[in-house]
């Protein structure tokens, strides 16, 4: 249900701070007057609360953020995205100063200089949200406030934090609770500085935020340009001459190989870059989990002479040939394979697929990150033509999801009707039935599960254990979206 909300006026604060409350890691505003249960749309400004320097002013893990959100924002004409309610303000009181700041955005010295040079300030806990259409407005004057150009109706329909977390965010900086993962915040310091460049380090980036509930789920996408490339598997494999020109064979090769070398990296595997194909090597070596040997072919249809050329190739440079009998055989390529093909690969134990099932495991990973087991993906890997087993094991893959998902959003609905804080297995086992579940589950299979969601490393519930392992609670803490919801 939303909720019509019509608001006249625009807060000004230091952009790196409006881009803090935009990626969920802020919910708080620095003012020098006392707001409470207002409504207001923010516009930022180059200036800062005070005249510290910029890497003075914010932690290490924002400065980059914050000297970007500088140097993009204008003073005179912008473009205002958010807008926010007040939930709450109170002043700052100095003896908290250095527990507040370990909790925000701002260093120790940054509160301690704006409380020095203003006398007095206040902390504005804010819920953010996006606006369905940019307001575009010139900015005249300083003032902490300034009218909209019209009164603009807005709704609460896009959230930047869901209202659990965002609860839970509030609650910790009320009662000055130590960061609960102070250690991965370190890590930020580390990461955060090379996401620029580097597509990896944006999506560790974007999982660490998502772990400490700086962000909504629903809202964090992978961004189309740094994962353009998992769409072009098929494509480069399924090459002709029309769409080679001006390429020779060679290259029109290599250009396979590199995504798929790519591709297998990104599915989890170590690829030995020692071994990089051309004429007389293999053209993908991966060491780790398991050893996998693979021939790539981009054109029309795969060469009948495919699994014999691996089997040579292999078995010449690899390091041993008890390491190629134990690797996992793979040839990737366009086209329905010839009945002479899938012999020979059944003799030598050598599984095909064509690239379009390559993109689809690609894309199962992108779409749900870490979701590719890979040694449960070798035990698809069937010698002769996967395409279809390794259907399956995807299918099998989003049914798990889908259960989880289920789970997920049923501890969810059934807190937030309740009004309980967290439900026991017991009681959800109960509340499962009747929510038109995707499989029947039996209650030590569910408690599984959820103690599987609410580890460290998934983090979309939270649980209190109990002393006999059999009563734990379980709490939401962020969601986890599918195409379909059945929840």
């Amino acid at each position: 249900m939303t909720n019509d909300i019509v608001i006249f006026k625009a807060l000004r604060l230091p952009a790196p701070d409006i881009e803090a409350l935009l990626q969920g890691r802020s919910i708080l505003a620095i003012s020098n007057q006392f707001i409470n249960r207002d409504k207001f749309a923010l516009y930022s400004t180059d200036i800062l609360m005070n005249p510290l320097p910029v890497e003075q002013y914010y932690h290490p893990n924002f400065v980059h953020i914050a000297q970007r959100s500088l140097r993009e924002s204008v003073t005179h004409s912008l473009t205002i995205k958010t807008w926010a309610k007040c939930e709450w303000c109170h002043d700052i009181n100095p003896e908290t100063i250095a527990t507040l700041s370990k909790l925000t955005i701002w260093t120790k010295s940054a509160l301690e200089e704006t409380l020095a040079l203003r006398k007095n300030i206040f902390f504005l806990y804010l819920r953010v949200y996006h606006l369905s259409k940019p307001i575009q407005i010139i900015v005249k004057e300083n003032n902490q406030f300034i009218p909209l150009p019209k009164r603009v109706t807005v709704d609460d329909t896009n959230p930047v934090l869901t209202d659990n977390i965002f609860k839970i965010r509030k609650r910790q900086l009320e009662k000055l609770e130590p960061p609960q993962h102070p250690e991965l915040e370190r890590l930020l310091d580390v990461v955060s500085p090379q996401t620029i460049n580097n597509p990896r380090a944006k999506q560790l980036e974007q999982d660490i935020h998502k772990f400490l509930g700086w962000s909504n789920s629903k809202t964090i996408k992978c961004l189309d340009s740094d994962l353009a490339w998992t769409k072009e598997i098929a494509a480069l494999g399924n090459r002709s001459k029309q769409e080679d020109s001006g390429k020779s064979n060679y290259q029109a090769g290599t250009d396979f190989e590199n995504i798929i070398r790519q591709s297998l990296e990104f599915l989890g595997f170590t690829v030995d870059y020692f071994h990089k194909g051309g004429a007389g090597g293999v053209d993908v070596f991966c060491s780790h989990p398991y050893p996998l040997v693979g021939e790539c072919k981009a054109g029309k249809k795969i060469p009948n002479n495919t699994a014999v050329q691996l089997l040579n190739l292999g078995t010449l440079r690899l390091q041993s040939q008890e390491l190629f009998k134990q690797a996992t055989k793979l040839i990737i390529g366009p086209g329905e394979p010839t009945i002479q093909l899938k012999e020979a690969a059944k003799v030598h134990g050598m599984a095909i697929i064509n690239p379009e099932t390559l993109e689809k495991l690609v894309e199962l990973q992108n779409k749900y990150r870490n979701s590719i087991d890979l040694f449960k993906l070798k035990d698809f890997l069937k010698a002769g033509q996967s395409d279809i087993e390794i259907e399956k094991y995807i299918v099998q893959v989003e049914e798990e999801i889908k259960l989880r998902s289920h789970l997920v959003g049923l501890v969810k609905n059934y807190l937030e009707s309740s009004g309980l804080k967290n439900i026991g297995v017991d009681a959800l086992h109960g509340a499962y039935f009747g929510s038109n579940p995707p499989q029947p589950l039996k209650i030590k299979e569910m408690q599984e599960i959820l103690i599987e969601l609410s580890s460290p490393l998934t983090g979309y519930l939270g649980r209190i254990k109990s002393t006999d392992g059999k009563s734990d609670k379980f709490y939401f803490l962020r969601d986890l979206t599918t195409d379909t919801n059945s929840v």
